[in-house]
């Protein structure tokens, strides 16, 4: 019998699939071995009445699975790189990255409006102040109201009519089978994507080798470079907290172009560029950029968030 690999993963609809999808690449390569999938609830998961920038928290969705990898109550975790903090557990490291989804955001609205075909007030649900920032900059005559919970949970608070449409990760709605639900997806002029966004990751302690080198075979040389980009970006920038960034990396006739943007919550001040550099250099591109947006005013507009409050910090 081959090895049983415990694998861990948020309980939602949405991680449990995006869970099954590393599953059946490493159970396709590697047929001896037998997975299972651990469950474990996280903080994030925990506290849906209170907005993520103001808990501030860093690892609010990947805490706990982290704490049952280093414990060796489970052999690998999948997560959304895009809740994976820059800063990894020592001991820890990101085995693979999975070629990435579409990282663009979608509008799912109740009465098929677009953006930019809403009446003044009309009310635009996201949990996240990367997307309310750009969207007041788009269209700052619309409310933004905060919604939290999985895909399912906004859907409903949709059909309830409590908001007028809702803003979500393609990626994710795709991955759990709704792209018919999707009523306009956002282009990247209008709405960058969070650092890592449309991508998976599987973290594994570093001493693992066996695990290690088993998750190689499913990493994604481009993807990989990609996000580490965004992510140093991000480091850089601010370490972790809740703050409007939006980040894309792209590989464009072999070279890795990235483009970055920090605005402020109300959609006024934004610092948007684009640098780009060798494919092998992606941590390096992702601190030029974040030095030439910082010089650009984001260092301001970060400060002002600070002082405000709205950081988490």
């Amino acid at each position: 019998m081959g090895r049983v690999v415990t694998v861990g993963s948020r309980g939602s609809a949405l991680a449990l699939e995006q869970t099954r999808q590393v599953v059946v690449r490493l159970k396709k390569l590697f047929p001896e071995l037998n997975f299972r999938v651990e469950k474990i609830q996280t903080t994030g998961d925990n506290i849906l009445d209170v907005a993520l920038a103001k808990i501030g928290d860093k690892g609010l969705f990947t805490k706990e699975i982290e704490k049952a990898l280093l414990d060796g109550q489970i052999d690998i975790a999948v997560h959304s790189m895009k809740d994976l903090p820059t800063k990894l557990p020592e001991g820890l490291a990101i085995g693979a990255i999975l070629e990435r989804e579409d990282p663009g955001d979608v509008l799912i609205s109740r009465h098929g409006k677009k953006l930019e075909e809403f009446e003044a007030g009309a009310r635009i649900g996201t949990s996240s102040l990367r997307r309310t920032a750009q969207i007041n900059a788009f269209r700052s005559d619309l409310e933004i109201v905060s919604v939290r919970g999985n895909v399912q949970t906004r859907l409903r608070k949709l059909e309830e009519g409590k908001v007028d449409a809702i803003v979500l990760a393609w990626a994710g709605v795709s991955r759990l089978g709704l792209a018919g639900r999707v009523t306009q997806r956002l282009s990247f002029a209008v709405c960058l994507p969070a650092v890592g966004q449309g991508a998976l990751g599987v973290e594994v302690r570093e001493d693992d080798t066996d695990m290690m080198e088993k998750l190689k075979r499913i990493d994604h040389a481009d993807t990989r470079a990609a996000v580490l980009a965004e992510r140093a970006l991000l480091k850089c920038l601010e370490g972790g907290c809740q703050i409007p960034i939006g980040a894309l990396a792209r590989v464009w006739d072999g070279d890795l172009v990235l483009e970055g943007l920090v605005a402020s919550l109300d959609g006024k001040k934004i610092a948007r560029a684009i640098d780009a550099a060798a494919l092998d250099m992606p941590e390096e591109l992702g601190q030029r950029l974040a030095e030439k947006l910082l010089s650009m005013g984001a260092r301001e507009i970060l400060q002002e968030l600070r002082e405000g409050g709205r950081a988490g910090v």
